[in-house]
């Protein structure tokens, strides 16, 4: 016998979603209309109500990105789209929500991604959602600068996305177990980032209660001026003039885009990420965070042992070389490059390298927003080490995000053995376990676990993750120290125009 539809109300019209292994899924769920034609580059509006039954039950497009790097084949322009995964049988209470944000560089990324899927972490007790934003430049690149009196491009669209999807969630979670005023955003690399850029939006204000920021990079909120450069020269790239940069944009096919895209790359330049407008961001969230004027809520926060591993292998963007490194620092001002240097033993080998690129991109920005964020709500900072012996086997033991795993449970499941090696499953069990509870119990009440110390001095305590958790006080005390003071600006290298 067939089982029954799964049908929800919400306040766009009903849908249809689907019962596997004890878990309701709903796929696809549109919160926005489709921003295309001549609401491309537009902020997006709330989805129109529909009749009758909608089908919920298959992952909507991903946004539009370079295909080499979705393993999903549908690529859209529609694609602002969520998915919600609840337990079976709900509590008599409401469950806290839990709301992810994927990562990709801002130019890359889904949520129907296989990592993501997130009913092993909802079984521990929550209601999750992950939501689609626009990336690259149909999204994550501010082109407002190009605005002319026939066509208007607005600034921050992934960032206006994730606000009406956490609007929707505000509006229509309960009615799938959860509590829409208990929601925890959470994020990994540019989706910390994003995580942490929420806390700093004035629209974005009351929709959560809780954050988790993973890996987040540093640097990557930059002035729309300093943005407007790259504009104007991507307009050049599709062919633009000063006089028709606006409509060549809106016009450009995605192909058109993606190519003028990956050649502004090649020349140096990676505008996407948060732009500092003035209005909708109005100003950097580190800096948001350090007055007192971002969202005053709970924060775990935390970064992975050897940050920069990863992209020595896959994703090979990240400045590594020596010469590179050192023009970045010596953009700090007078004494950070040859402090900070020295805080590096055996510099340049590329060990040494490695664990500078970590610290310059991801764990400075982990030591800069716990300290600031710790005097005006509770922060708690971890660090990842696990790794099973198949990571370490591929030369990522500590990368970016090698914690993924641990928080989603994919170590589990018929491949978990081949991920976690055939030795190690067990451990990799239990640093799941142990992840995931935190996770939840912080997601329900603001507080991950009694043996995690709020962050705070003079001992500065790290929860380390590992085959068995530890409490490190001070944990990396001599770096950070030297990374105090000094601002890094992840802005195009294309030569400035006079």
């Amino acid at each position: 016998m067939a089982p029954a539809p799964l049908r929800v109300a919400t306040t766009s019209g009903e849908i249809e979603g689907f019962v596997r292994r004890g878990m309701r899924r709903f796929r696809g769920v549109p919160y926005a209309e489709p921003p295309v034609g001549p609401w491309r580059m537009r902020a997006p509006r709330p989805v129109h109500p529909w009749e009758g039954v909608r089908t919920c039950r298959r992952f909507g497009a991903a946004p539009i990105q370079p295909k080499v790097f979705t393993p999903q084949k549908r690529r859209s322009e529609d694609c602002l789209t969520l998915n919600v995964v609840a337990p079976e049988e709900l509590p008599d209470e409401p469950l806290p929500v839990m709301f992810y944000i994927y990562g990709g560089g801002y130019f890359l990324g889904s949520s129907s991604s296989p990592p993501y899927e997130g009913s092993i972490l909802a079984r521990r007790g929550c209601v999750y959602v992950s939501a689609n934003y626009r990336v690259g430049a149909l999204g994550a690149f501010d082109l407002s600068s190009l605005s002319d009196n026939e066509h208007v491009i607005e600034s921050n669209l992934y960032l206006r996305d994730l606000v009406l999807a956490l609007q929707w969630v505000r509006d229509n979670i309960s009615a799938f177990g959860g509590d829409p005023d208990n929601v925890t955003i959470f994020g990994e690399s540019a989706g910390g980032s994003g995580v942490e850029t929420l806390m700093a939006t004035p629209a974005a204000a009351g929709l959560f209660q809780h954050a988790i920021i993973q890996s987040t990079a540093s640097g990557l909120a930059a002035s729309a001026d300093a943005i407007a450069h790259d504009a104007r020269r991507f307009a050049e790239l599709l062919g633009a003039t000063a006089d028709n940069a606006a409509a060549t944009v809106m016009n450009a096919s995605p192909r058109q885009l993606l190519r003028a895209q990956r050649r502004l790359i090649a020349q140096g330049g990676f505008p996407f990420g948060p732009s500092v407008d003035g209005s909708y961001l109005p100003k950097p969230p580190v800096e948001a965070m350090e007055s007192g004027e971002a969202q005053r809520v709970p924060l775990i926060i935390g970064s992975n042992a050897d940050e920069a591993r990863l992209f020595t292998k896959a994703i090979k963007v990240m400045p590594l070389s020596e010469s590179e490194q050192q023009e970045i620092l010596g953009r700090g001002g007078t004494g950070y490059r040859e402090r900070i240097i020295a805080a590096y033993p055996g510099y340049p080998s590329k060990e040494a390298r490695l664990r500078l690129a970590g610290d310059m991109f991801f764990t400075s920005s982990v030591w800069r927003i716990a300290r600031a964020h710790q005097h005006f709500a509770p922060v708690y900072v971890y660090r990842f080490d696990y790794a099973p012996w198949t990571v370490r086997a591929a030369g990522l033991e500590g990368s970016h995000a090698t914690e993924l795993p641990a928080v989603f449970g994919n170590y589990r499941g018929p491949a978990g053995p081949i991920l976690a090696g055939s030795f190690t499953h067990r451990d990799a069990s239990r640093v799941v376990d142990d992840v995931q509870q935190r996770w939840v119990a912080f997601a329900r009440n603001g507080v991950p676990s009694q043996d995690w110390p709020r962050y705070c001095g003079p001992d500065w305590p790290v929860m380390v993750f590992d085959r068995e958790p530890r409490v490190e006080q001070n944990l990396g005390a001599d770096r950070r120290a030297v990374w105090a003071g000094f601002r890094l600006n992840i802005q195009s290298r294309l030569p400035k125009a006079s």
